[in-house]
């Protein structure tokens, strides 16, 4: 029997976490995450990933605008020993860390102190890293600043963006939160102070940083497709028939010297081949 804990995540590297965390007898009391919102045509309320799959399995479910008193006293209500955070998108403040005995852990994806911050797998295939990983840390005020309890080194393969790194890293994540909670709920997790000098930090990201120069540098474009292929995506500007058009990416190729768009979508338009847009 795992001790009591809570659950913080909102995306689906939250929700795939919390399905593998349950698969392997580690079930929360209570998992937190963040409110329902506008999703689609209509813009209809919608619930996140993680909760969907939360209320499924009949685990109670909070979801609070802000980690305020009331909030932080309606997660004290399930005596949670500890809490998990996976993706949860909020800054926890340290009045809530405090309240677990544990402690709160973080599944960060990088190898910490590189790579701070809200977008490391994308920063890490957008500098052409040809090595990354996941940490687990314990939660402190400072972003992502807190002592390593677990940490396993991930080799980034040439051909992989976000879509297929990111779900990897997950897993990788999940597997490594299983193998190190019996130690951590046991107290006996040897902790890692980081080095503040290596640590590097990464924001995030604006949807314009995904414009390219399809005459400029190839393997920089590549780089930025690759880190940006999941969200929010890359694009072009061309003139085409006398009128500045914008080109979204869906797909691209390299075949180490050159970028290739392979599937898009001009501005107003359905997704077409590359080829055929240029023709």
């Amino acid at each position: 029997m795992s001790k009591p804990f809570a659950f913080f995540g909102t995306p689906y590297v939250g929700r795939d976490t919390l399905a593998y965390l349950v698969e392997h007898g580690y079930r929360p009391e209570v998992v937190v995450t963040s409110p329902d919102s506008p999703r689609g045509r209509g813009l209809a309320l919608t619930p996140c990933e993680t909760k969907e799959l939360a209320l499924s399995l009949g685990i109670p479910v909070l979801t609070p605008e802000r980690l305020d008193e009331d909030a932080r006293a309606a997660i004290a209500e399930y005596k949670c020993e500890y809490g998990v955070v996976v993706a949860y998108g909020k800054i926890l403040p340290e009045s809530l860390i405090e309240q677990f005995p544990l402690g709160l852990i973080n599944v960060h994806y990088s190898l910490l102190p590189k790579y701070r911050g809200a977008s490391p797998v994308e920063t890490a295939l957008r500098k052409g890293d040809t090595v990354t990983g996941v940490t687990i840390q314990q939660l402190v005020r400072e972003l992502d600043a807190g002592d390593i309890l677990a940490v396993s080194e991930v080799v980034i393969e040439p051909t992989e963006t976000t879509r297929e790194l990111r779900p990897r890293l997950v897993r990788i994540g999940a597997e490594l939160l299983v193998f190190m909670l019996p130690e951590f709920e046991a107290a006996q997790t040897i902790r890692v102070p980081q080095e503040p000098s290596l640590a590097t930090h990464c924001g995030k990201i604006d949807k314009s940083e995904g414009e390219l120069n399809l005459s400029g540098d190839a393997q920089a474009n590549w780089n930025t497709y690759r880190g940006l292929a999941e969200s929010p995506g890359t694009f072009f500007h061309t003139e085409k028939n006398g009128k500045r058009m914008r080109v979204k990416i869906k797909t691209a190729t390299w075949d180490g010297s050159h970028f290739t768009p392979d599937r898009v979508v001009p501005e107003g338009k359905n997704e077409m081949s590359y080829a055929d847009f240029v023709r």
